[in-house]
């Protein structure tokens, strides 16, 4: 599969597009007076500890206090004579008691107090009206390794599946972990099949790194950004960029140096791929993005057999359904829907990613029959969502036809990213119909006249309340103005919404 990076880049804003035969699969947006704050570290401060939650709120400096989960603060286990117990293990899942009794995890009152002062590092990004999420398991990533100073454990990529290769990078840093009473660390996919010395130089680059931030930390005051992560287009070349990428074309010079600086020094294995773009025509035109980034904007998504999905966003979840629409099928109504959940399964795996949609998950697929049918639409959802960077996890189909889902959410959605509420309709996707709004002014007019003396009564509305108010419901109107005893004025507003009316006493 050909896999392209497309980098546009402004003062204002830079955006990341990618792109899969042809098809945007991706977009991530990053603002110059919004930046994400994930993967930055802090030297934070306890403001308030709460049992109950078994959590605390910590001061970094932002206009929230971010939230700590006790799941998230490292508790050092005992190294037994100046050594790692649990440098040689796989994967990154802490070492077991070897009696294999239980261990309970200690209380949040036991680890932290108000006023503490603590290094912590943003995992998650203040979404809408929460602040952001922390944790005390700090890391830092470079191309091969992912570094960990509060930890002991030392991982392997699960997604490298060969045991001969997992040992071999596994040997590698164990070596380097028997001279020295090192941090713990996870080696990336991109390690696979790489040579000790790019290993050990990335080792080498992250220890110095550390040493910089504990020496950062040591003088810094609480709220203050003691590390920060690299800028979108650095970290795209450093996580996102693998052998699947042929190009990566960026039309910012300035920025394509930048890039290729970095190469240079990190990933010079990329260098060859990254091109300037000097076209006049946008880059982003070239390959439809501007397009797909407007319909990722949009409740209904299309399918090419007739079918569509409608994707509903809301606070507490993401709700798809699926729909044949005009697809009526070739053979049995069970083959029309089988056919038409299969296509849906491969969209909104895509749309999850091109949305960046995270959370609950709830997918209504079209009913069916055969309990076959069931377990190739789950498989088919599952295999297209092994291409997402983000974890998920999907469960069978309920009882009720649903599946459920979850997406792992760092950052905004694409929609929040680029939308806000609508002021009309509040952010509920509807509003009240003129009728609604003329009978409210039928009785807001009744009020207003029993409670003043007045000799006028002046009704300012939108355009089509004022239409219904003359025409559809003009006898009413001249009703109500004879039982009152109060001339009714009209006044148009154009720049009054649907919902908005005033009753104004003359």
């Amino acid at each position: 599969m050909s896999e392209e990076l497309l980098i546009n880049v402004t003062p204002q804003e830079t955006r990341v597009a990618l792109v899969e035969n042809g098809v945007l699969q991706e977009i991530s947006i990053e603002r110059s007076r919004n930046l994400g704050i994930v993967g930055n570290v802090y030297k934070g401060r306890v403001v308030r500890v709460l049992p109950g939650m078994e959590a605390a709120f910590v001061d970094i400096g932002l206009e929230r206090a971010a939230f700590l989960h006790v799941s998230d603060i490292a508790v050092a286990p005992p190294r037994e004579n100046g050594k790692n117990p649990n440098h040689t293990l796989a994967d990154n899942r802490p070492a077991g008691n070897d009696a294999g009794e239980e261990r309970s995890a200690p209380a949040v009152q036991d680890l932290l107090r108000e006023g503490q002062e603590l290094l912590v590092q943003v995992i998650k990004d203040p979404l809408g009206s929460k602040g952001a999420r922390l944790t005390t398991h700090l890391t830092t990533a470079s191309r091969y390794l992912v570094v960990m100073p509060n930890d002991v454990n030392l991982g392997v990529s699960s997604k490298i599946d060969n045991e001969e290769e997992r040992n071999r990078l596994r040997g590698v840093l164990e070596s380097q972990l028997q001279e020295a009473d090192s941090w713990g660390y996870i080696v990336r996919t991109a390690a696979e099949r790489v040579d000790e010395s790019a290993l050990l130089s990335d080792m080498a680059f992250l220890t110095k790194l550390w040493h910089a931030v504990q020496t950062r930390a040591r003088g810094a005051q609480a709220g203050d950004l003691i590390h920060e992560d690299l800028p979108l287009v650095l970290r795209t070349l450093r996580d996102l960029v693998g052998g699947g990428v042929e190009k990566i074309r960026v039309d910012s010079r300035t920025t394509y140096q930048r890039m290729c600086e970095f190469a240079r020094e990190f990933t010079p294995e990329i260098l060859a791929r990254i091109e300037h773009y000097p076209g006049e025509r946008p880059i982003f035109d070239i390959y439809g993005v501007e397009d797909e980034i407007l319909k990722a904007l949009q409740r209904k998504v299309q399918l090419k057999s007739g079918g569509y999905l409608i994707i509903d966003q809301t606070e507490a979840m993401t709700t798809i359904d699926v729909n044949t629409g005009a697809f009526v099928g070739h053979r049995t109504l069970e083959e029309t829907i089988f056919k038409t959940n299969l296509e849906a399964a491969q969209a909104i795996a895509r749309q999850l990613r091109l949305r960046n949609l995270g959370g609950i998950i709830i997918i209504d697929f079209i009913d069916m029959l055969q309990d076959e049918h069931k377990r190739q639409v789950l498989r088919a959802l599952e295999k297209a969502l092994d291409r997402d960077h983000a974890k998920s996890q999907v469960c069978d189909v309920s009882s009720l036809g649903l599946v459920e889902m979850t997406r792992k959410r760092t950052r905004e959605s694409l929609e929040h990213t680029l939308c806000e509420s609508c002021p009309v309709c509040d952010g509920r996707g509807s509003v009240k119909t003129p009728e609604t709004v003329c009978y409210e002014i039928f009785r807001e007019i009744l009020r207003e006249a029993r409670q003043f003396d007045a000799r006028e009564l002046r009704v300012f509305a939108a355009q089509a309340v004022v239409d219904i108010l003359i025409d559809e419901e003009s006898t009413s109107l001249a009703e109500l103005e004879e039982f009152i005893g109060i001339p009714i004025r009209l006044q148009l507003e154009s720049m009054y919404g649907q919902e908005q009316y005033d009753v104004v006493i003359v």
